[in-house]
């Protein structure tokens, strides 16, 4: 067993020499390849850090936001870790902002190298015309939050632009599961009705679907086009409230080969480091033979790579 996968990360400053040593990027270079990232309007951004400093109401228990900086560090940040692409998820929680949010993200995308050009939907008339826009601007995500959001995904005004998508080939990543509280049309059986009319469409599940990561799975299973995004799962804190099947390493095994796990984060509206999200992908590695470092390498780079390319 190789360093990489035998000495844990055990701080921040561990990420960039660990990401290094792992020669994930194409010439040998390194980077990490981000797909669950939040940046947001400022105005907005402190609003949902409001919510956070109210978690003990909101969730039952802290959430002290890691990150809490001015954009410019928060940025440094990443790409201080060795993060070459990621990207900025924005979502509305009600009808009439995700157009302007759509916007938003395309724009702040185009001023940041490192930014993938994002879009996000709410059920409402004019959802394919701004989806239709973002696309022509060469949108490659979308995201999705039904539990913010509280709107049903299989609402029929969403479902010419579920069918867009798929035809388009745009991965959509939705916060669709029951944490780390259930929303009015959360669930994994949901979504998955969605896909059961749109088995093209390629759906990413936030979280991994926590805390039904066995739904979840199933839903992989059922149809190819689903993957999962890591984003807190396995986390000391998460493992509090939503911990992992004991089998979750060997039930990666076929996923992990077929690139459909990817690397989500949720920075900078965690809280811990940025180190834990690693260390838990890095343990989920060591503790099966069959995964090692080619699963480090398709899960930090390779897969969200595939999802986030161009074409």
């Amino acid at each position: 067993m190789t360093p990489a996968l035998e000495v844990p990360l055990t701080s921040d400053e561990d990420v960039a020499p660990w990401v290094r040593s792992l020669r994930l990027g194409p010439d040998s270079r390194s980077g990490l390849v981000d797909v669950h990232v939040h940046f947001l309007p400022d105005r907005m951004l402190q609003k949902v850090w409001a919510y956070f400093d109210d978690a003990v109401s909101n969730y039952g228990y802290d959430w002290p936001i890691h990150y809490r900086a001015p954009e410019p560090e928060r940025l440094a940040t990443l790409r201080s870790f060795g993060v070459e692409a990621f990207a900025p998820l924005v979502y509305p929680h009600k009808p009439d902002m995700a157009a302007w949010l759509t916007g938003w993200a395309l724009d702040w995308a185009a001023e940041v190298p490192e930014a993938v050009p994002t879009a996000t939907l709410f059920p409402e008339e004019s959802v394919t015309t701004y989806l239709s826009d973002a696309v022509d601007r060469g949108v490659r995500l979308v995201k999705a939050h039904v539990q913010v959001g509280g709107y049903d995904p299989r609402d029929p005004l969403l479902d010419p632009a579920w069918g867009m998508l798929a035809e388009a080939g745009i991965p959509v990543i939705a916060h669709c599961g029951d944490g780390p509280i259930p929303g009015r049309h959360t669930g994994i059986e949901i979504i998955g009705e969605v896909m059961d009319r749109h088995p093209r469409l390629p759906l990413v599940l936030a979280h991994a679907g926590l805390p039904d990561y066995d739904a979840a799975l199933r839903l992989v299973e059922r149809h190819p086009a689903v993957r999962l995004d890591t984003t807190m799962v396995g986390t000391p804190f998460t493992e509090g409230f939503a911990p992992l099947p004991a089998d979750w390493s060997a039930r990666l095994v076929d996923l992990a080969g077929a690139g459909r796990v990817v690397l989500g984060t949720d920075f900078p509206n965690i809280p811990y480091g940025y180190w834990r999200q690693l260390e838990a992908i890095r343990g989920w590695a060591a503790a099966d033979d069959r995964l090692g470092e080619p699963f480090l390498r398709s899960v930090l780079y390779d897969a969200p790579a595939a999802l986030v390319r161009h074409g």
